[in-house]
């Protein structure tokens, strides 16, 4: 084998490095404390791609995570969130570019798969809800179609609430039962009509609660058991309530849904959709997202991360108003019935309690 003049200067150099003390200056000490530091600092996989730059362990009440949460700073010290409209992404070499494309390193390669803007909005919200992470979408209806096909196939039982957005109903109806999946509905609220509909096959138990239009409540816990109890998941839309009203992965729902467009957005500007749940499902939702280009604009996910930031003040002033109207209507002589919750005599009444956090 030869040895060329570089590899001869290379050995030189570790010899001299692994024989070398310590001199006693303290300027060449500081030296060797940067270089080494230096040495650790390149090692490392992206340094950019941290973790929460807010140390959640600490405990910070949501309004603080809402507002600081998921976002680690880049060397330009900005004070707001930077947006990273970028197609892709730039690496030192060949080889760093195929380290990045073939997973030997975290980072980004390609923004319909990661962006610093999108991971920020997913950090933030997934913070929020409590779960593990979270997986963006370019809609509500792309978070729901990222569930469809990643986790059920051919042969599936989904079992869904009636009271359901239309658009939803319509791609389950028209487009996974083509493919193979069976798909049912029952009442939200009856436990019951749940129980009976379990099949062998159930793989995933679907509602919105609150459902949208008519806010109807279903008892999220009860499902919970019901689900795990027939190894299905449970996957609840929480775009109604949001994670300052409501927390579902605190109530045993696998998995989390969101149209951001909605209330995270709060402001009708973007279209957006989110999933959340523990690593593992959430990582079947990326690879959907990842290859079938469902994935949110970096532009739309800065507006979501404004809109996070004035989210528990919005709610709590939607969710006063609303009670005001609910019980104005309640007493009107010409108003025969109102849906509404927070109504004592509503049907869920308790169970809207029991899950609804207070603001």
């Amino acid at each position: 084998m030869s040895i060329t003049w570089e590899k001869l200067v290379a050995i030189a150099f570790l010899r001299k490095i692994l024989t070398w003390k310590p001199p006693s200056n303290p300027t060449y000490a500081i030296i060797i404390y940067l270089m080494h530091k230096r040495c650790n600092i390149m090692t490392q996989l992206d340094p950019n791609w941290q973790s929460d730059a807010l140390d959640l362990s600490l405990d910070y009440a949501d309004q603080t995570i809402a507002v600081r949460g998921g976002y680690h700073r880049t060397d330009e010290g900005e004070h707001n969130e930077a947006i990273f409209t970028t197609s892709s992404y730039v690496y030192n070499n060949a080889a760093d570019a195929a380290d990045h494309f073939n997973g030997n390193k975290k980072g980004n390669v390609y923004s319909r798969h990661t962006n610093p803007t999108v991971r920020a909005f997913e950090r933030r919200l997934a913070a929020l809800e409590e779960g593990e992470r979270c997986v963006a979408t370019a809609s509500g209806m792309g978070a729901i179609l990222t569930m469809c096909l990643a986790y059920l196939q051919a042969g599936d039982h989904l079992l869904a609430a009636k009271q359901l957005f239309g658009s939803s109903v319509a791609l389950f109806d028209t487009y996974f039962k083509a493919f193979g999946v069976e798909v049912s509905y029952v009442d939200c609220f009856d436990n019951e009509a749940w129980q009976n509909a379990m099949q062998p096959n159930t793989k995933v138990l679907y509602c919105e609660s609150p459902s949208n239009p008519l806010a109807q409540i279903a008892d999220l816990s009860f499902l919970s058991r019901l689900a795990h109890d027939h190894d299905a998941l449970l996957i609840v839309d929480n775009c109604f309530a949001t994670p300052a009203i409501q927390k579902p992965l605190m109530l045993g729902a696998d998995v989390v849904l969101h149209s951001a467009s909605k209330y995270i957005d709060g402001q009708g500007r973007v279209l957006g959709g989110a999933l959340v749940g523990n690593n593992d499902l959430m990582e079947k939702a990326f690879g959907v997202v990842r290859t079938g280009g469902i994935s949110l604009s970096p532009f739309n996910a800065w507006v979501l991360l404004k809109g996070l930031e004035t989210l528990s003040l919005r709610m709590k002033a939607h969710c006063e108003n609303a009670n005001q109207i609910a019980k104005f209507l309640h007493n009107h002589p010409k108003v025969s019935k109102v849906h509404f919750s927070g109504l004592p005599d509503h049907p869920s009444h308790d169970i809207a309690k029991r899950q609804h956090t207070a603001l």
